[in-house]
C-alpha cells in the first residue's frame, strides 16, 4: 500500500494519525513475526503462558484428583504384588551347568616387537545349558 507524495494530507495532525497509525500497524505485524520465528525455531517443548492455564478449571482437576487417589489406594495391592514377582534374582548360574573351557594357543609365544614371551591377558568360560 504505497503512498505517494500527492496523496499525503497537508495537515500536520492527520500525518502525525497517519504515523501513529503505521507505527501500531507496524508493531503488531513484527510480533507476529516473533510469534512466527518462536514457533519455528525455538523450543520443541510444549510450554504455555500462565495465564492461558487460568481457566476456571479448578472444580475438574479436584474431581480428578480424587478419582485417581482412590484408583491409586485399589491399585497399591497389585503394585506390591507385582514388585515381589520383578525381584528375581538373575546373577550367576547354578553350579549344576556344565562349563567348558575353551583355550586358543597361538604358534609364536613371542611379542612380535621385543621378542619377549607373551601372557595370557584373559579367558572366557562358556556356560552350557543341558539340552532340554
Amino acid at each position: 500500500m504505497a503512498i505517494t507524495a500527492d496523496q499525503l494530507p497537508d495537515d500536520p495532525d492527520a500525518l502525525k494519525a497517519m504515523v501513529l497509525a503505521r507505527d501500531v500497524e507496524n508493531a503488531r505485524l513484527i510480533q507476529i513475526i516473533k510469534e512466527l520465528q518462536r514457533h519455528r525455531f525455538g523450543r520443541r517443548a510444549e510450554t504455555l503462558p500462565a495465564d492461558q492455564l487460568l481457566l476456571g478449571l479448578e472444580e475438574a482437576e479436584q474431581i480428578e484428583a480424587a478419582g485417581e487417589e482412590e484408583a491409586e489406594r485399589g491399585d497399591l495391592a497389585a503394585r506390591r504384588e507385582r514388585s515381589a514377582k520383578r525381584r528375581t534374582n538373575r546373577g550367576a548360574l547354578p553350579p549344576h551347568l556344565p562349563r567348558i573351557e575353551m583355550v586358543v594357543d597361538i604358534e609364536d609365544h613371542a611379542c612380535p616387537c621385543c621378542r619377549h614371551g607373551l601372557h595370557r591377558i584373559g579367558e572366557d568360560i562358556p556356560f552350557c545349558k543341558p539340552p532340554k
